[in-house]
């Protein structure tokens, strides 16, 4: 009732600010391709990178119908950044800070600053973790996991890193049900939105330089904040998504729990057929802007035919606003897992994105 309650209450605050219609979620809203949209009765081709823009907001307005509205971000309260513990490294500085994302709601997160970098040269990173308990603690290395130090391994290459903790993971409590999301990967979107804001605050950080990477959890929460967030010029998702209808064979009760998304059994009844969006259109939506999908042959979370059956269109897309070079998919011989040669990888493509001057040769292939 919360959730119902809190749908009408944005519904109706758009009516009055905009004097348009409330536009309802509606349950049984099927996909259709990337490269089409609808004008309400007919579906239209995609042909130019304008008739693209309409239909990335018809992705965008389709993820907000499974996960709830995105909150305005106008009027937003001060990010009153506490620094509450410092560690030095041999090449970085590593803080623990605590930041407002909104109302009473402070998130934790490890932040790394290289020695020595110059006011506004340096590139940033969201590093977002796994379903872990530690939460922030395995990307900043602080845990036994070698294979998800990413936070850690980008800092000592001279990124400012920013890992923040998703809500209940790490040391962040989090009540879903007395919340006003309708999801938890909504709630997830907008702290990270935040984590962003903090870290183009940061006198070090070069703001036009923006990446997020994450593992799992933070695979797919690195595409979702990419589609959000124009700011991040770059995604790096590793075993972070598949198709709906290919994640354990459609069953999609694994999405359901408050911390993700319950609409996708309250309004969609676990089909995949009769969710308004997917992941291929996701990460379409952060095109022209750099993506890499690291998909291993072998992930029992994230089954790779999903994403083989479905990045050609992304592919499409990608080409259709002219930047088809940006687009990348490894497929590891490997379980659900980011091993040393997958981790060099998603730094060198990280570097040409955000360091093209400094990147090295790159030894990725195209995507397939």
């Amino acid at each position: 009732m919360r959730a119902i309650a809190e749908n009408f209450r944005f519904c109706l605050l758009t009516l009055l600010i905009t004097g348009a219609q409330p536009k309802l979620a509606v349950a049984d809203k099927p996909q259709h391709g990337l490269l089409t949209r609808t004008d309400g009765t007919t579906s239209l081709p995609i042909t130019s990178a304008v008739d693209w823009k309409k239909r990335r907001e018809e992705i965008l307005q389709g993820m907000q119908e499974a996960m709830g509205p995105l909150p305005s971000r106008a009027n937003l309260p001060s990010l009153d950044p506490r620094w509450e513990e410092e560690f030095a490294g041999p090449t970085f500085t590593r803080h623990k800070v605590t930041f407002v994302s909104e109302g009473t709601s402070r998130v934790s997160c490890y932040l790394f600053i290289p020695k020595g970098v110059r006011e506004g040269t340096a590139p940033g990173v969201i590093a977002l973790h796994q379903t872990v308990l530690e939460g922030k603690g395995e990307p900043a290395g602080l845990t036994p996991n070698k294979n998800q130090r990413y936070g850690l391994e980008l800092a000592e290459r001279g990124y400012v890193v920013l890992a923040p903790d998703y809500p209940s993971f790490g040391e962040y409590a989090h009540d879903f049900d007395a919340d006003d999301y309708q999801s938890g990967t909504m709630k997830g979107i907008f702290d990270h939105l935040r984590a962003v804001d903090l870290l183009t605050s940061l006198k070090e950080v070069d703001p036009t330089r923006i990446g997020a990477i994450g593992h799992s959890l933070g695979g797919h929460n690195a595409i979702f904040l990419g589609a959000f967030d124009e700011r991040v010029k770059v995604v790096v998702s590793c075993c972070g998504w598949t198709s709906f209808a290919k994640y354990y064979g459609g069953d999609l009760t694994g999405w359901t729990s408050a911390r993700y998304m319950p609409r996708i059994r309250t309004a969609y009844n676990l089909d995949p057929a009769r969710m308004p969006f997917d992941f291929d259109g996701a990460i379409a939506a952060i095109a022209p802007r750099a993506f890499l999908s690291i998909s291993p042959l072998h992930d029992d979370n994230f089954a790779v035919e999903g994403v083989r059956q479905t990045i050609a269109e992304v592919e499409q897309v990608y080409a259709l606003v002219g930047a088809p070079e940006n687009l990348h998919v490894e497929y590891p011989d490997c379980k659900h897992d980011f091993p040393p040669e997958m981790r060099a990888k998603a730094y060198d493509f990280i570097e040409r994105a955000l360091r093209p001057a400094a990147a090295s040769p790159s030894s990725l292939a195209p995507a397939k």
